[in-house]
């Protein structure tokens, strides 16, 4: 099974240089012991306040691209701290990836207020899944409601299903607007559609169109 490791030093000193390379060390060994291979080792020299570390990007971004399910670490507060610290571990538990530590000699053992915190996470953001998708409905039903007919308006692209787009579908966007949907709402419906487009895009794309017909 394949692991990472993550060693952070507070600040940037040569002295703390020695203390990552300890680290290092020590993790990997007990990673081996848990019987993971570790397949790279990501750094810090910077205070857990700061979520922005080039090393712990760099491992979020590796754990999701290659479905590392298992982290190991000196203990929790390496991650971070604060507020930055749980932000941290809540990405981690989206992608079903456990956090070791040397302190606890095993998987991170969270205390109750911690772990009650991820929960209140988790179902804050499917709450909000759900809430996206009721915008993208209600979208669509306005839309269809002022005449707007996706199955005949959009040009499919050899997908049965029309998720294939090339172009913008800037006409959309202009019936749409005239039908009353904000770019928001716009942005939701085309989405319903396969096609993702920010709100800022279909707002210029929309201001080009009128200027340029004058409209």
């Amino acid at each position: 099974m394949k692991a990472v490791i993550y060693c952070r030093v507070s600040t940037e000193k040569e002295t703390q240089e020695s203390s990552l390379k300890r680290q290092e060390e020590e993790l990997v060994e007990f990673a081996q012991k848990q019987g993971y291979y570790v397949s790279e080792v990501f750094t810090d020299q910077h205070s857990g306040y700061d979520i922005q570390r080039e090393g712990l990007l760099d491992l979020l971004t590796y754990v999701k691209d290659q479905e590392i399910k298992a982290i190991f670490v000196q203990d929790e507060t390496r991650i971070g701290r604060g507020n930055g610290r749980m932000a941290v571990l809540h990405l981690l538990q989206k992608t079903n990836t456990s956090v070791y530590t040397l302190q606890d000699k095993g998987i991170l053992n969270l205390n109750e207020m911690d772990s009650m915190l991820l929960d209140i996470l988790a179902i804050v953001e499917e709450y909000q899944r759900k809430l996206h998708n009721a915008k993208i409905k209600r979208g669509m039903k306005r839309a269809v409601s002022q005449g707007y007919r996706p199955e005949k308006n959009l040009k499919m692209q050899g997908n049965p299903e029309g998720r294939e787009r090339i172009d913008v579908p800037v006409d959309e966007i202009v019936r749409l607007r005239n039908a009353g949907l904000t770019y928001e709402e716009i942005a939701a419906t085309l989405k319903g559609l396969g096609i993702e487009i920010s709100k800022a895009t279909i707002h210029r794309r929309y201001i080009e169109f009128i200027e340029t017909h004058g409209v």
